[in-house]
């Protein structure tokens, strides 16, 4: 089973005679796994605070914007 994430963290660099990809390390893969996974679950506790009490809760979705921006920036600057 392919791993998506460590494929798109995964440096490639060209030298003159050949190509030399370096892998992301194991600590960077479980940073973006975690923030991943907390976006899912700050998603669905924003779904259930709008459900059960009919307001939309703007401090969840700051947290949930920096997460992303967060997860963004390690995909655009691991890849540089």
């Amino acid at each position: 089973m392919k791993n998506p994430i460590r494929e798109a963290l995964t440096k490639t660099i060209q030298t003159k005679h050949r190509r030399v990809e370096v892998p992301p390390s194991q600590k960077l893969l479980y940073a973006v796994y975690f923030s991943l996974g907390m976006v899912g679950c700050l998603t669905a506790l924003e779904a259930v605070h709008l459900v059960v009490l009919g307001r939309w809760n703007p401090e969840i979705f700051t947290v949930i914007s920096g997460l992303v921006g967060n997860i963004t920036g390690i995909f655009l600057t691991q890849k540089a």
